[in-house]
């Protein structure tokens, strides 16, 4: 699917290296969960999300001293843009802009008065550091919450133009927003209005999503269909899991949606009926393990590993590379043609040698 063609015009951000916003690619987005007084135990969590395909990476700074991290980030050679999340301290907003954060994410709302606001915001345009409004049902500000009676999607869209309005107020225009549920269907519906409503770029996610299956669906459900909407310009798969498993979520989710330029090795396999004669379920489970390990999973081609012939070159025509199983053995073959026939137990060997080949053309 070519995205541009569906999808809502964003305002442009600069967001350190990475561009958000406009046409520019859907960023990947996690967070590290490490203790924020560790520096090490960040800088070694942010290589391994870089290592995973991370655009953009966040850290919480509750302190003035945990400002401090991103010297020792930048002195680590990490080049993954770095965002601050703060809350309510607007000195630690002021700090983290001064030392050279990427972005900083607040709820201007619940930093102060209108003079930190001013202060903040006039930081940030010195520094053209852009700030992302992060607004979530249970951070509603008291006079809506009581007009609404509940946190639903017109009061979280109505938090997020109010924080809009706060910065516009003072002149700063490079602004993100994200509007977070734990419920999915608010989630959506929220970010549906909000998208008609301003032309700044959106993260998505679903916050509090929970961890495992569980976690990925919610999430797949909220940002795949936004996404399929035309709306959003980064994301983050929220999971109670290892930050570098968000990541591959994400990536996962992009890849089913087929948007250009997101797409790493795409593994279709079919669910498998009677005819199937190989074991294919833990054999996809195989081929997935080896094709990580080997590094090719980032690679943007389709591999088919399909039960039988009726499933094979036909239906799997549009794979770059793929098997169809017989008694014992399976077909090879590339984008539909037959290349030969190997037994069920060189299957995998004989795919990632394709794979490679293939990648090499």
């Amino acid at each position: 699917m070519n995205y541009n063609n569906i999808r809502r015009k964003a305002k442009e951000l600069s967001v350190g290296s990475i561009k958000i916003g406009g046409k520019n690619p859907i960023a990947i987005q996690s967070m590290t969960n490490t203790d924020p007084r560790d520096t090490a135990a960040i800088i070694r969590q942010i290589h391994a999300l870089e290592a995973a395909g991370c655009d953009i990476v966040r850290i919480t700074v509750p302190t003035l001293e945990a400002a401090e991290a991103i010297l020792a980030i930048r002195k680590a050679g990490i080049k993954l843009p770095v965002v601050a999340d703060i809350h309510f301290d607007y000195r630690i907003a002021l700090r983290c802009a001064e030392l050279g954060f990427d972005k900083i994410r607040i709820n201007p709302g619940n930093i102060g008065d209108d003079d930190r606001v001013r202060e903040v915001a006039n930081a940030c345009r010195k520094k053209k550091i852009p700030i992302r409004i992060g607004v979530n049902s249970g951070s509603l500000e008291k006079q809506i919450l009581e007009k609404y009676g509940a946190p639903t999607p017109q009061a979280l869209c109505e938090s997020a133009l109010y924080h809009i309005g706060l910065l516009e107020k003072f002149d700063f225009t490079d602004i993100a927003v994200s509007i977070k549920a734990s419920t999915v269907s608010d989630m959506i519906a929220a970010n549906r209005l909000l998208a008609a409503r301003c032309s700044y770029p959106l993260h998505l996610g679903v916050t509090e999503a929970g961890g495992g299956n569980r976690g990925l669906i919610k999430s797949s459900i909220g940002i795949g269909s936004l996404l399929s909407d035309g709306i959003g310009d980064t994301i983050r798969v929220s999971l109670t899991d290892d930050p570098v498993e968000e990541v591959f979520a994400a990536k996962q989710i992009l890849q089913a949606l087929e948007i250009q330029g997101q797409c790493g090795l795409d593994i279709v396999s079919c669910p498998t009926c009677g005819r199937t004669k190989i074991d294919l379920i833990p054999l996809v489970k195989r081929f997935e393990e080896t094709a990580k390990k080997e590094g090719l999973d980032k690679l943007p081609l389709k591999v088919a590993l399909m039960g039988c012939i009726v499933n094979g070159p036909g239906e799997a025509r549009e794979a770059d590379l793929g098997i169809a199983g017989g008694q014992g053995e399976a077909v090879l073959f590339r984008r539909g043609e037959i290349l030969a026939k190997i037994p069920e137990e060189k299957i995998i060997e004989t795919l990632i040698a394709e794979l490679k080949k293939t990648a090499g053309e």
